[in-house]
């Protein structure tokens, strides 16, 4: 006995497998009734008519048709994708030497204007190379094309550990996925380290004043210090320009020759602090504590604070022979007993300053604004000359 696999014309589904005995007119009542059609010929696979049931050998392959010609099955699936346009077919990549299967509708269908869809859209039409495996060459970064493929699946964007987001991105680009591109800056802007704004401490300072040799200059322009213990410390010579140094403690601290030149000092403790030849031009030394600092020196070089922010200050007994304030802001400051001989005071606001007990001889107080301001108990008198207001 020989048994037969029947299938409708055109088809290769839906198979039944049937024996076969008797004649040919047997076979074709068998046919209709398993395949529920009226069969009235027969052919085999390669679309040759059987008339003898002499010519059917067992295991065979054969399509029943009720009078129409025979149609290839494999040529209408090929017919059909083509007039329907869906091309589910796998595809195998060869990406960088590694191997990657998926189907022509994920390279295709979410991102329609890629290039990847361009290539693979239209069988041969952009005339890909293939290996000897009859997979698809693309000389590209296999581990950065592999997030863009399974993005291509799935719509979500997945990085393994290790893998370098920015050559995920340039693939993106490359390929033309642009919404995998904008997913992707996102990413990589939220993996960049927040900028560290913390204040430096006491502790780091002092090693870096102990790494670095006394003649050079230590620079520390624009650095944040705010609320640190720096009292006692030598920090001559060094540019804290531009600096914060709000609430700090620069109590007995040589500042000798710094440079502190738009630095913020507001509320900072800075008594008996040594500021000789100190640059302070335009700082913020608002609410700051400066008793019994010198600013004097010996060699005649001037402390300079013109254009400062002193509000409020407390100055009291300090040494300040020479000292460059003008045009400097002191209003309500106590500079109680302070040594201002020679002092440079043009243009300064004094309103309500404490200059009780001051040395202001030969000081230049020309243009300043003396508003409320105390001078009892002063060491020499004021000449009407130095003050014009």
């Amino acid at each position: 006995m020989r048994r037969v696999t029947l299938f409708v014309n055109g088809t290769p589904k839906n198979g039944k497998v049937v024996a076969v005995y008797g004649t040919l007119s047997d076979l074709l009542s068998v046919a209709s009734n398993k395949l529920g059609i009226k069969a009235t010929s027969v052919y085999n696979g390669k679309g040759g008519l059987i008339d003898d049931i002499a010519l059917i050998r067992d295991d065979d392959v054969l399509f029943v048709c009720e009078g129409e010609p025979f149609i290839d099955p494999q040529t209408d699936v090929k017919f059909h994708e083509e007039l329907t346009g869906s091309h589910t077919d796998w595809l195998t990549l060869n990406v960088g030497g590694r191997y990657f299967t998926t189907t022509r509708s994920t390279l295709v269908n979410k991102e329609p204007d890629s290039m990847l869809a361009h290539m693979f859209k239209d069988k041969d039409a952009w005339g890909n190379k293939q290996d000897h495996r009859g997979a698809f060459l693309i000389d590209r970064s296999p581990e950065y094309f592999e997030p863009i493929l399974n993005y291509l699946r799935h719509g979500q964007l997945i990085v393994n550990d290790g893998i370098n987001l920015l050559g995920v991105l340039e693939e993106a680009r490359f390929f033309g996925i642009d919404s995998l591109i904008e997913h992707l800056e996102v990413a990589i802007k939220n993996s960049q380290p927040a900028e560290d704004h913390s204040p430096i401490s006491r502790k780091e300072f002092v090693r870096f004043l102990l790494a670095t040799p006394t003649k050079s200059e230590l620079r520390c322009q624009g650095l944040n210090f705010s609320g640190a213990d720096l009292s006692r410390l030598d920090l001559r010579y060094i540019n804290f320009k531009m600096a914060n140094l709000s609430r700090c403690n620069l109590a007995h601290v040589n500042l000798c020759c710094a440079n502190l030149e738009r630095a913020d000092l507001s509320g900072s403790v800075l008594d008996c602090a040594n500021l000789q030849g100190v640059k302070m031009l335009c700082s913020n030394a608002e609410g700051a504590s400066l008793k019994g600092c010198n600013f004097e020196d010996p060699s005649g070089l001037k402390a300079n604070l013109e254009g400062a922010n002193l509000k409020g200050v407390d100055m009291e007994g300090s040494q300040m022979t020479g000292i460059n304030l003008r045009v400097a802001t002191l209003k309500n400051a106590k500079l109680k007993n302070c040594n201002l001989r020679g002092a440079t005071l043009a243009g300064t606001d004094l309103e309500n300053c404490d200059l009780s007990g001051c040395d202001l001889q030969e000081a230049n107080l020309r243009g300043s604004n003396v508003k409320g301001a105390i001078f009892e108990e002063m060491l020499t008198p004021l000449h009407m000359s130095q003050s014009v207001r």
